[in-house]
């Protein structure tokens, strides 16, 4: 695994990790207040199938944090500059929280290049937050940062949760300054999620704990190719969480999905035959 930077379309310093040479990526983009590090196991488990790409959004980890307009577009096209950076023609985005939106947008940026999109506890519905809740939520974490973090987490997170990797997550979360996670928040604010999704015209995946409900019938409203596993008593971050178990729901959704380079092969010679 390799570390790199690229420059987004504002001038913004991307940093990201890269491993594997294979044609098709796999792409990994964070949830809010997190950072590339989330899916530092994955490049392991799957760089030898796959080209694996993590990034840190604008804002976020090592990426630089002199943005002017903040928002799901801005996100995503950190996305694609990577991409680019890497000359990635098939990919399949996998987005954690707000990295499920930012894969639907990075989608609609870059439609030809994208195979699938797989949330990892995102898509239980496109419900968002309206401007005026948006900013409430972002006047709270302005006003008391900690106490906010405290609530978010009681939030996302069991309460059996092994205590280093809470506080691991913590840590990473209380690293994002305020004034990136308060513009953040904003962002999300009148933000038309299902108006987006309902563009997409690409298999949609998700891997979820169980802290928030899940309507698969109501998604495939908007989705149709749509499909769902609830993992049970796993949080936020099932990737930390339960990594094993993630790891193989993911294969598994990869060669359903045939992208997996042993899938590929077997459709094209079949095809051929």
């Amino acid at each position: 695994m390799v570390s790199r930077t690229t420059t987004s379309f504002d001038g913004v310093a991307i940093a990201y990790s890269l491993s594997g040479t294979a044609q098709t990526a796999l792409v990994f983009i964070h949830g809010g207040m997190s950072n590339r590090s989330d899916w530092d196991g994955l490049h392991a488990a799957f760089a030898d199938r796959f080209r694996v790409l993590s990034l840190d959004l604008a804002g976020h980890g090592e990426s630089g944090r002199n943005r002017q307009e903040w928002g799901m577009t801005q996100f995503a096209r950190d996305v694609v500059a990577v991409m680019d950076a890497e000359d990635i023609s098939r990919a399949v985005l996998i987005g954690n929280s707000l990295g499920g939106p930012v894969a639907i947008e990075t989608a609609l940026l870059a439609p030809d290049r994208v195979l699938a999109i797989i949330g990892v506890d995102t898509f239980q519905s496109f419900q968002t937050p309206s401007v005026e809740q948006a900013q409430t939520m972002a006047e709270a974490w302005r006003t008391d940062y900690a106490k906010s973090m405290d609530r978010m987490l009681g939030m996302l997170l069991h309460d059996d949760t092994e205590p280093a990797l809470y506080e691991s997550i913590r840590k990473r979360m209380s690293e994002t300054p305020v004034e990136v996670a308060c513009a953040m928040f904003l962002s999300f604010g009148g933000y038309d999620a299902k108006a987006a999704a309902a563009q997409i015209k690409l298999p949609i995946r998700s891997i979820c704990g169980d802290k928030f409900p899940m309507d698969v019938e109501a998604v495939r409203q908007v989705v149709p190719d749509f499909g769902a596993v609830v993992l049970r008593n796993i949080g936020h971050y099932p990737m930390l969480e339960c990594p094993t178990d993630f790891n193989s729901r993911l294969e598994r959704y990869l060669d359903e999905l045939a992208v997996t380079p042993s899938a590929s092969a077997s459709r094209a010679d079949s095809s051929a035959g």
